[in-house]
């Protein structure tokens, strides 16, 4: 919608009642872009440190209610054009991080599943030899030392994939899961009127 008010002009979605509204306040658009990409403007990524501040905000959300971002703008367009697809440059951006993130993930099973082969292969080794020295180790001080040892290296060559398939695969989730949010989200900005031309002479 483009509607224009005595004092300022609000342009992009509709916000739901029910979304939370994360609120950013900037000068011009240009702030919120990375105008140093060279891709066309539906196609740019967001300034870093307006992606932190977004991502963060949302973050603090509760996850059960959709998210919204509204835009305050200082100064008003000069480009209808843009402030027509700033939300879909902005949800676009959103998808694509949401995409590096699946990426990573299923980089981070493949390597934890290599881990886990190579793990279980030595831990296999490791159990056979420690075995194999079992009637040495009752009379031996230093043949039970070594057995003991094998057990142990064995195990700690389990610890990548045991830290993977816990702990390291549901942070990059989390990311995923909001990344889908903002690329849900409905964009608002709100900006003053441009200046009426001056009388002609």
């Amino acid at each position: 919608m483009g509607l224009d008010m005595q004092a300022t002009v609000y342009f992009g979605d509709d916000i739901p009642l029910n979304c939370h509204r994360i609120e950013v306040r900037i000068r011009n658009l240009s702030q919120l872009f990375d105008y140093r990409d060279p891709s066309p403007f539906l196609a740019k990524d967001l300034d870093n440190d307006a992606q932190q501040y977004i991502v963060a905000s949302a973050g603090e959300f509760s996850a059960r209610l959709p998210l919204a971002l509204v835009v305050h703008l200082r100064e008003p367009m000069d480009s209808p054009e843009e402030a027509r697809d700033a939300g879909e440059a902005i949800r676009e951006h959103f998808v694509r991080q949401s995409g590096f993130v699946h990426l990573r993930l299923k980089e981070l099973v493949h390597d934890g599943l290599i881990s886990l082969a190579i793990g279980l292969a030595f831990l296999s080794a490791t159990l056979t030899a420690a075995a194999a020295l079992a009637a040495w180790a009752e009379t031996s001080p230093a043949a039970n030392v070594v057995r003991e040892g094998l057990v142990i290296c064995g195990w700690v060559a389990m610890w990548r994939p045991i830290q993977i398939f816990l702990y390291d695969w549901w942070p990059l989730l989390g990311d995923r899961r909001l990344f889908d949010r903002l690329a849900r989200m409905p964009v608002q900005l709100i900006f003053p009127p441009a200046a009426p031309p001056p009388p002609s002479a």
